[in-house]
């Protein structure tokens, strides 16, 4: 099987800013690949040119084998995409349950399959005791659960993940990592934008730093702190960019 994204020179501009600047990402199947940088640095713009949400002002880029561009249909029905915001407010309503049985009717999940499918990934996540309440009654980490859950009905090749544990507590994100990881031993790949150094130490097989939509540099987390002889990946991106992002230890 061919790379899982394949990008080159890929840009986006609004009006005189850049927000992403020749990017260029080779990620193969099964990997976490993970895309650092501070807000603003152009994770949630290139996340959205990949999914097809965003067309690109400049360069290439190929998901699953299609362009995003002339194939964004394609690309589409093969990737998930968990975004950082939780459920619309109107979802709060619905027990899990009826919103992941939604989400499997918009993902096209064929009807014969529907409800054994909904039951699957709320095991996998950790809801099947709680499908049945409403929304509005989870605790944060559990809708980003619950959001994992609906990301991955239609069983896509490329889960992407825009800062999936951003406001949770340390033992939420532990279980969300847990999550994550196993999902990678089933084979699936993963592309994973976070600026919590931990995150990325722990999770990503490879990773790029971005800064003002460039990439700085990449390479597995132990390779970018070798080459400074730091031990932390926070230290390589200071080292970088000159800016600290946030670590979270526990």
């Amino acid at each position: 099987m061919g790379l899982i994204i394949d990008s080159e020179r890929l840009s986006r501009a609004f009006g005189d800013h850049r927000a992403v600047d020749g990017l260029a990402l080779a990620i193969a199947p099964g990997e976490i690949f993970g895309l650092l940088g501070p807000n603003g640095a152009g994770k949630t713009t290139t996340i959205r040119m990949l999914s097809t949400l965003l067309p690109p002002s400049g360069g290439t880029a190929r998901v699953c084998g299609f362009d995003v561009v002339r194939s964004a249909g394609e690309v589409r029905r093969r990737i998930g995409y968990v975004m950082q915001q939780v459920s619309p407010m109107g979802y709060y309503l619905l027990t899990g349950r009826e919103k992941a049985e939604i989400e499997a009717a918009l993902y096209h999940v064929p009807r014969r399959r529907l409800k054994a499918r909904v039951g699957e990934v709320l095991e996998l996540v950790g809801l099947s005791e709680s499908a049945d309440r409403l929304v509005q009654e989870y605790s944060g980490g559990m809708q980003k659960r619950l959001d994992l859950a609906c990301g991955l009905l239609h069983q896509p090749e490329l889960l992407i993940l825009d800062e999936p544990t951003l406001g949770l507590d340390v033992q939420s994100r532990h279980h969300m990592w847990d999550h994550i990881r196993s999902l990678c031993d089933e084979g699936m790949t993963v592309l994973l934008a976070t600026n919590y150094m931990d995150e990325a130490d722990r999770l990503c097989d490879r990773l790029t730093i971005i800064d003002h939509g460039r990439q700085v540099v990449g390479g597995t987390p132990a390779e970018l702190k070798a080459a400074l002889g730091v031990a932390t990946l926070d230290e390589v991106f200071l080292r970088h960019t000159g800016h600290a992002l946030r670590e979270e230890s526990g």
